[in-house]
């Protein structure tokens, strides 16, 4: 399929809970792929089919990863943000204050995948019982002119940039 530059937004969820940091449930999250194809209906089209979300792994708690667009130029996704305008990838550290929201630009994305990777933790309540649940997220993105479902399958999206 040839498009006039589409943005792919590609996010791997890891979820797991106390109850499996053993050395083989850590062995079993390290040989989970951290690259997919692009495969419809797993993937979707948004935003007037100028954008594909596509996202796999765990989610336990349902809707994890939550999108915006606030304005023309930028789509908002979990810590990220993306500059329509300028095709970049920005993040947004969960450690700054929220009076002091400031996203640090991670790079170009037009015609380049970036792939990042953050872990995270938060306290969970089900039904009266509290947790703590760990993730690690792996997002990959890139605007492109040549739509392909083996996008972040090949060689260009060797770098992972590691937050926090």
């Amino acid at each position: 399929m040839d498009y006039m530059s589409i943005l792919v937004i590609q996010i791997i969820i890891k979820q797991w809970d106390k109850s499996q940091q053993s050395a083989q449930h850590i062995e079993q999250r390290a040989q989970l792929a951290n690259r997919y194809p692009i495969i419809f209906p797993v993937a979707s089209f948004k935003l007037n089919q100028e954008c594909v979300f596509d996202i796999h792994g765990d989610d336990l708690q349902g809707n994890r990863i939550v999108w915006s667009q606030p304005s023309d130029d930028i789509i908002q996704f979990d810590r990220f943000q993306v500059s329509i305008r300028n095709k970049s990838l920005s993040y947004l550290s969960a450690s700054l204050p929220q009076r002091e929201i400031a996203y640090r630009t991670l790079g170009s994305i037009d015609n380049k995948v970036i792939q990042c990777k953050y872990d995270w933790r938060y306290s969970v309540d089900h039904g009266g019982f509290y947790f703590w649940l760990y993730e690690e997220i792996i997002v990959n993105t890139m605007y492109t002119d040549s739509f392909d479902e083996n996008l972040f399958m090949g060689s260009q999206s060797k770098e992972l940039i590691d937050l926090e």
